[in-house]
């Protein structure tokens, strides 16, 4: 009943209805103010009109008595003008001899009757009177009845007497006002078909205007007003609408690329921030022991506690290896920063994925010989892909590099293998590189992306390692998008990524 409610008083507030309700008001107040006319003017209206009547036909008759040389036949024309305007006409001449009548009740109602008993059964008032004419208004009591009444004296000494009866347009008022109410039922019905056809041509445009103006204030400025050629102002509206909607659209769109360009200016920020301090907490975790180390060393010299030249040197060479690996360590952990904050521009472009990898085993090949590994790579076909083959060739040499360091024997030899495998449904190539050692754990795989994470921290100072390598090729695989990662092989661990071939 409540949602019925609402929806009544939303109809109300329709530019429909209004339009309906204001038109049916106005036929109503017109109609009425008919009525009250009709009942008002009409009768006094018809009265006088009656009376001028009245006069002209006194005044033909009476001319024609004076024209003694007219040829009119008096009684057709009284006779006519009876029937035509419902006149009761009586003529009588000098000696009161009946010469026309056109009604015989009203000879013998005013003429066969006294005049006392005229006066009892009639109420008379003069409208209008003259020397030789009267004009009366009767009310016949016995019969009800009213009328308008000439007595006059033509010019020849005959009496006239005309007598209209006007409860004819009490009766047309009332008829006239029934045909008005009547009028006003069917006025009303045409006008609401009116309304509901002419009003939807342009409420339709307003309710569509609206929709347009409900999704503006939404921010959607993808529905515009279908304009016309037609100059009218829901038109001009419709417009004007479509012009604010389009510099709104640009407006919002500037302000949300220029929102944009914020966010990434602070999120800038905050990376710079955020590198800053992983940096410097980095650099100071992993400079603590060569910093002691060249301390240590550097006081020994300057106390001179070995006097030996073969002494002194060794502590120079100490402090020069922690000097140079410091030097290495900050560089690394430098790209490795702007790797992961996306500071690097990567200069992409066509190469042969086998003859890097052959010149980063050559360059490897005195490594290998000091742990008296094998390196396996038969790859004898060119393979074209599409990168920047200066950080593939970082991510191989981390591989190899990481291979070399926890390679074991297994059934008595150290083994390196470096491969390829093309896989022709995704147009990809893997390249593995596997080294016979210790399997690792869930959790190693897991921690083994991480910076400085090592799995034999007793190796690392020897091998020269930070535990970065592993966390750059991560940096640069999350760069180019693409697959790493680490399995566990029956006699070792293969380390893997693939790229996208040409």
């Amino acid at each position: 009943m409540k949602e019925f409610i609402e929806n009544i008083k939303i109809g109300m507030k329709s530019i429909r209805v209004k339009l309906f309700l204001t038109l049916s008001l106005t036929i109503l107040l017109i109609i009425i103010v008919l009525v009250i006319l009709n009942n008002t003017v009409l009768e006094t209206f018809y009265t006088y009109s009656k009376q001028r009547e009245l006069k002209e036909v006194y005044q033909m008759v009476n001319n024609y008595y004076n024209n003694a040389e007219n040829d009119i036949d008096l009684e057709g024309e009284l006779e006519k003008i009876a029937i035509r305007n419902d006149f009761d006409i009586v003529l009588r001449g000098t000696s009161d001899e009946l010469i026309y009548t056109s009604n015989k009740d009203f000879y013998a109602t005013f003429y066969q009757l006294g005049i006392r008993n005229r006066m009892e059964v009639t109420d008379s008032e003069i409208l209008d009177q003259t020397e030789n004419m009267t004009i009366s208004k009767i009310q016949d009591y016995r019969n009800n009845m009213t009328y308008v009444l000439l007595t006059s004296k033509l010019d020849n000494g005959y009496r006239l007497y005309m007598r209209i009866p006007i409860n004819s347009i009490q009766e047309s008022v009332r008829i006239s006002n029934k045909f008005l109410y009547l009028i006003a039922g069917i006025t009303i019905i045409i006008a609401a078909v009116i309304v509901t056809v002419i009003s939807r041509k342009f409420t339709d445009s307003i309710l569509e205007l609206n929709v347009i103006a409900k999704k503006m204030s939404n921010l959607d400025f993808s529905h515009k007003y279908k304009t016309t050629d037609a100059e009218d102002e829901i038109n001009d509206l419709g417009k004007s609408i479509n012009i604010m909607s389009d510099k709104l659209e640009k407006t919002i769109k500037q302000l949300r690329d220029n929102n944009i360009e914020l966010e990434k200016d602070i999120e800038e920020k905050s990376k710079i921030n955020e590198m800053r301090t992983t940096f410097i907490s980095d650099v100071s975790h992993e400079l603590k022991t060569p910093i002691a180390l060249i301390q240590g060393y550097s006081e020994g010299l300057i106390e001179n506690v070995n006097t030996s030249e073969k002494d002194r040197k060794f502590y120079a060479e100490v402090i020069l290896d922690e000097t140079n690996k410091m030097d290495k360590l900050v560089k690394q952990l430098l790209e490795l920063m702007k790797l992961e904050y996306g500071k690097r521009d990567f200069n992409n472009k066509e190469f042969n994925l086998v003859e890097l990898e052959k010149e980063v085993i050559r360059k490897s090949k005195m490594m290998l010989d000091e742990k008296n590994i094998k390196i396996e790579f038969n790859e004898r076909n060119d393979i074209n892909t599409l990168a920047d083959d200066f950080y593939i060739e970082q991510v191989i040499t981390n591989y190899l590099t990481n291979a070399i360091k926890h390679a074991k024997e297994k059934d008595g030899e150290k083994i390196i293998k470096v491969s390829n495998r093309i896989n022709k449904k995704t147009n990809m190539v893997r390249v593995s590189v596997f080294n016979t050692g210790d399997a690792l754990s869930k959790e190693e795989k897991l921690r083994v992306w991480n910076r400085f994470y090592k799995a034999d921290e007793s190796r690392h100072r020897e091998d020269g390692g930070a535990g970065i390598g592993l966390a750059i090729v991560k940096a640069i695989m999350n760069n180019y998008g693409g697959k790493y990662g680490v399995i566990n092989k029956e006699n070792g661990v293969e380390f893997y990524f693939e790229l996208k071939l040409i």
